[in-house]
């Protein structure tokens, strides 16, 4: 009989403010802490203890495609869901490694955050009250897009009527209706994937789409003909930066469609916000660094005329529209003492220049990382 505790650990998790608990066989159960993993002090999990918990907490379905596909995602609650200080829901990976069992828990919180509070560009409220256009959340796994777009999509269900559709694998957040409808769909549970949802949703008399993930060509090609159709949908991508995130919606499609999806884009597309998270040096948790980009008539010029590569500069000089780059928003949070400039670099598109400039303002940088800077890319 295994000594862990499911209910234990996930109590640990919300205790701590931890964003990840990992369970593997081989090592005690662990949580990341502000970007760090940081074993619990207990014993080592053995197979029967990541058998026993996986058991605990997946339903049937899962546990079957565990069975026959070697993993499978799901969510669900934790806890009081009135009482926000001891609940929450949670995203479950469960994996097979070795022959055994590993499961990963990421909490995701009760709260949903104001779009103040989250520190997204202030125009994004403006934007966001459009009627149609296709507004992409982009960053990697783990960079808070699931945090901003639930902050987007709660800031339109408290100030406008609409109705609102997500598409998830698996629902993370969940979304209350208030001034506007709101119906979650889950791939998986409600429909068999994003694409087939997207097609049917558009029968939906719907406002708002959100796709929890554009991960295939068919998804794509919908979230832009949703858009163009006037609907506002929200995507996420794992591109980091505004132009790489043209590139690869571009590149998902044959070579003879690529031009059409150019005009098709440079019209549709109404935002790309990438971001990144970074650990806060004065020990307030996570903060996020942007970078924005709106399409103005000249980007969607730049779009049409496959010129991506002066995207970028045009993003610097649109910061009247509330554009940035996000290696200026790094430097801000840099020089207000909100994050090192060893993560800043880290994290930064062009590392030589910001290392540079940390030296120029007198800032030092660690060796290793200014060797990474200087490495021919």
């Amino acid at each position: 009989m295994s000594s862990f505790h499911i209910d234990r650990l996930l109590d640990t998790v919300i205790r701590q403010e931890a964003s990840d608990l990992h369970l593997t066989v081989g090592k005690p159960p662990a949580v990341r802490m502000r970007g760090r993993i940081v074993e619990l002090k207990t014993r080592e999990l053995e197979p029967a203890d990541t058998t026993s918990l996986m058991k605990a907490i997946t339903p049937e379905r899962s546990q079957n495609e565990l069975q026959e596909e070697g993993g499978s995602d799901f969510g669900f609650a934790y806890g009081d869901q009135d009482d926000e200080d001891n609940s929450a829901r949670f995203r479950v990976s469960v994996f097979k490694q070795k022959g055994n069992i590993a499961l990963v828990l990421r909490r995701i919180p009760n709260k949903l955050l104001d779009l103040d509070v989250i520190g997204t560009p202030p125009i994004i409220k403006d934007l966001i009250r459009r009627p149609r256009g296709l507004f992409l959340v982009t960053g990697p796994t783990g960079s808070g897009k699931t945090t901003t777009l639930a902050s987007m999509i709660d800031y339109i269900n408290i100030h406008l009527d609409r109705h609102i559709i997500t598409i998830e694998d698996p629902i993370e957040y969940y979304q209350p209706h208030k001034t506007s409808i709101v119906n979650q769909r889950e791939v998986g549970v409600d429909v068999p994937s994003f694409s087939e949802a997207l097609r049917r949703a558009l029968r939906q008399d719907p406002d708002v789409m959100l796709v929890g993930e554009m991960r295939d060509l068919e998804t794509i090609e919908a979230a832009i003909t949703a858009a163009e159709t006037g609907h506002l949908v929200f995507g996420t991508l794992h591109t980091s930066g505004a132009a790489s995130t043209i590139n690869r919606l571009i590149d998902a499609f044959p070579n003879s469609q690529q031009a059409q999806i150019r005009i098709q884009l440079s019209t549709a597309l109404m935002a790309v916000l990438s971001q990144q998270l970074l650990k806060r040096i004065d020990k307030k948790g996570m903060a996020a660094a942007y970078e924005f980009m709106v399409v103005t008539p000249g980007i969607a010029h730049m779009i049409r005329d496959n010129k991506s590569f002066r995207i970028d500069s045009m993003i610097q000089t649109g910061k009247k529209f509330g554009m940035q780059l996000l290696d200026d928003h790094l430097w801000t949070m840099y020089e207000k003492g909100m994050i090192s400039a060893e993560d800043m670099i880290d994290r930064s598109k062009n590392a030589e220049q910001l290392a540079e400039k940390v030296h120029r303002a007198g800032g030092q940088v660690g060796r290793a990382e200014l060797d990474e800077a200087q490495e021919p890319s």
